[in-house]
């Protein structure tokens, strides 16, 4: 069987700021939305708060409107400012409790090549279990495959899960399975908090499936927080994302004590195989990456993200032992990444995906096949 896990990137909608076109224009939006989001969780906002949400306004250029460029103030019940007619803006919320809105990202239809490359690629990648990072929706995750795969010539996947999580912007994670390969449970983890609160940006979702020799095999799949737009000390970016990697550890020991011999780690962990952030996992379990195995195929790049330098090795699939010893090969599928005009070990690619606007996704599929 081949397990593997994608990011999508949004299959119908993407965020406006994150198209690569307007990537040095959209850093620091993203990173000033990010600061804004979580500041105005709290309560109740301190005069410190009320001047970090002004100045991430201002940054977003939402001081004077609900709506810019990128971004778009919603306000449902309550209020958050107070926009003076001598041009001043002033926060008058008290905190969390005393309003109901939210900052959300503007986005655009996905470009329909693109849509069609995305179909390509989880058509010709022909995983079993496949780890999907970033859709919207299960209804739309089941509308793209029963369409897309179909108009591609590729058969729908038989299972599709999607557990909405905790990110507004409504990008989660799913898993698509073929027959042999039920799901009979499913456990999720929103709502797992340690000391500083609620710990994963989507979810840590454990999907419990059923392999034809009887044998339980578990898929946790996650999408770690971003270090696209933080700093290496950024406490929002790194901190959390230990935070989450701790977490996931404690799952994945647990279900070893369980008595669950098969246990698969996917997805985009959003750090390179040597960060600090990542060590709770990567070094701190018995969890092995498909990649050490003599059999795994990368191809011209090591990494998975953009250029596939060693750097961008951000997307995993990582196995318990008993797992592991089951690994015949394994690689990266990256025909559907952009490369440009590259001339230094240059991979395939679609021969239709002749501009950015047209990748699948900026991330490659990585995979494994085993012997069950």
């Amino acid at each position: 069987m081949r397990i593997a896990s994608y990011n999508v990137e949004n299959l119908f909608d993407r965020p406006r700021v994150l198209k690569r076109e307007s990537w040095n224009e959209g850093r620091p939006v993203l990173a000033a939305y990010a600061r804004l989001t979580e500041v105005l969780q709290r309560d109740p906002y301190t005069e410190e708060d009320k001047a970090a949400i002004l100045a991430a306004l201002e940054e977003l250029r939402l001081l004077r409107s609900d709506e810019s460029r990128y971004v778009r103030l919603r306000r449902i019940r309550g209020a958050l400012l107070r926009r003076q007619r001598n041009g001043d803006t002033i926060v008058v919320a008290r905190g969390r409790s005393s309003w109901i809105g939210w900052v959300e990202l503007i986005t655009e239809h996905v470009d329909q090549l693109a849509m069609r490359h995305t179909a390509m690629v989880i058509r010709d990648l022909g995983a079993d279990v496949l780890g999907v990072i970033e859709a919207e929706s299960r209804p739309l995750l089941a509308m793209f495959s029963a369409a897309m795969l179909t108009k591609v010539g590729g058969v729908p996947y038989e299972t599709v899960m999607l557990v909405n999580g905790n990110d507004p912007r409504g990008i989660d994670v799913g898993l698509m399975c073929r027959p042999q390969y039920p799901i009979v449970n499913i456990r999720s983890h929103v709502y797992d908090q340690d000391a500083e609160g609620v710990l994963f940006s989507r979810d840590c979702c454990e999907y419990h499936l059923r392999t034809p020799s009887g044998e339980p095999l578990v898929v946790l799949v996650n999408h770690l927080k971003s270090k696209g737009y933080g700093s290496p000390s950024d406490p929002i970016g790194n901190r959390r994302r230990q935070r989450q990697a701790v977490r996931i550890a404690e799952i994945y020991r647990g279900l070893l004590r369980e008595g669950v011999r098969y246990v698969a780690v996917v997805g985009d962990l959003n750090d390179h195989p040597t960060s600090d952030s990542l060590a709770p996992v990567l070094i701190d379990t018995t969890l092995r990456d498909v990649s050490e195995h003599p059999g795994f195929e990368p191809g011209t790049r090591l990494g998975t993200f953009r250029g596939g330098n060693l750097k961008d090795k951000i997307d995993y699939v990582l196995l318990s032992p008993d797992l592991f010893a089951r690994v015949t090969g394994g690689g990266i599928f990256r025909k559907g990444v952009h490369r440009g005009p590259r001339t230094r070990d240059p991979w395939e690619v679609y021969p239709t995906l002749t501009a950015p606007v047209h990748e699948a996704s900026d991330h490659a599929a990585i995979y494994a096949d085993l012997d069950l």
